[in-house]
């Protein structure tokens, strides 16, 4: 019997297109770079400066995927925005506690390196840390033949920030202060294999769906630069990320105890894709547990500061009330219902 030549190329695993993969994204990232002279692409760890203009900092940091919004990008065949999405669902976590953005790192793996997709994604992933002011500083990507079926890959984020701890925003919430919604840029990155479900089941092409191509790939949206510019000028007591879980979870996330978060479902503003996820016969509860509904991020200021809050948004995320604090052991009151 002839004996068989093994190599790590022939299992699947190209390390030489991995180390090309590496220098574009050394290229890519150097004109963004904040952490010094340190080469971090491609070393073994990454080294940064900790900033001198704190007097008091605190690290926080967060982690999160994508989910499946991945297959809706394999599917149409769009990868530039993937990445503003990975980024955008950890540094939104960060300036719900205060922190301004500071590094990021992604996690890539895919069954086969291919240099187009890859340079897609993490062209992406770069927009969104310009987008955040964060650097990204490193990551890993892994060729995982056998685990991953042809074409398939999964992205994962970990971002740090730092925060001043007057601007930590823990227990700053009032009653009488109101809650404001800033709509999304449509669904984001939740609920997709719900959206997934109902394009199976449907028989629905998004290929052959101009509306739905270009709707459900867009990025989510973050709000970094405006949340941050608020948190500065102390004009915010409090704030959530709508993510997974919709308006009522992620808000109870960060109501103080004994004050509740009276929401009038009636004001919230709804985006067509809401309207047409709705009219593919979901209920009315699980499209408030599942998806945004178009509330991307909540705020809860002081109503003195109404005009001035708004005032930092361009019109199409500007900020409207939906609601206010009240004394209650019950920390969210839904009342209304939404127009869709």
């Amino acid at each position: 019997m002839k004996s068989q030549k093994f190599t790590y190329k022939n299992s699947g695993v190209n390390i030489k297109n991995a180390d090309k993969f590496i220098d574009f994204i050394s290229d890519l990232t150097k004109k963004t770079k904040k952490s010094g002279n340190f080469k971090n692409i491609g070393g073994f760890g990454a080294i940064s400066n900790i900033p001198k203009n704190f007097k008091n900092p605190h690290i926080v940091t967060s982690t999160d995927g994508v989910g499946t919004k991945l297959e809706i990008a394999n599917e149409i065949k769009k990868f530039n925005t993937i990445g503003i999405d990975l980024v955008a669902m950890c540094v939104n976590d960060l300036i719900v506690q205060g922190a301004k953005p500071f590094l990021f790192l992604d996690y890539i793996s895919i069954d086969k390196i291919n240099l187009k997709k890859m340079k897609e994604i993490i062209r992406g992933i770069v927009k969104g840390c310009e987008l955040s002011s964060c650097n990204l500083v490193g990551g890993e990507t892994a060729e995982m033949p056998g685990t991953y079926s042809p074409g398939k890959f999964d992205l994962a984020g970990f971002s740090v920030g730092l925060v001043e701890e007057k601007n930590i925003l823990i227990n700053k919430i009032k009653e009488n202060d109101l809650i404001l919604a800033i709509p999304s840029n449509g669904i984001h990155s939740n609920g997709f294999s719900l959206v997934r479900a109902i394009l199976k089941t449907n028989k629905i092409n998004i290929n052959r769906n101009k509306y739905l191509k270009k709707e459900l790939i867009k990025p989510t949206k973050i709000y970094v630069k405006e949340i941050i510019n608020l948190i500065n000028k102390n004009l915010i007591n409090g704030c959530a990320n709508i993510t997974g879980g919709g308006l009522e979870s992620n808000i109870k996330r960060i109501i103080p105890k004994n004050l509740c978060a009276n929401i009038d479902l009636n004001k919230i503003k709804i985006q067509k894709i809401f309207k047409w996820l709705k009219n593919s016969g979901i209920t009315d509860i699980e499209m408030l547990k599942t998806f945004n509904c178009g509330v991307g991020f909540c705020i809860i200021i002081n109503k003195k500061n109404l005009n001035k809050v708004k005032l930092k948004f361009e019109k199409k995320y500007k900020p409207y009330v939906i609601g206010k604090i009240s004394k209650n052991k019950k920390k969210v009151n839904l009342s209304g219902k939404i127009n869709w």
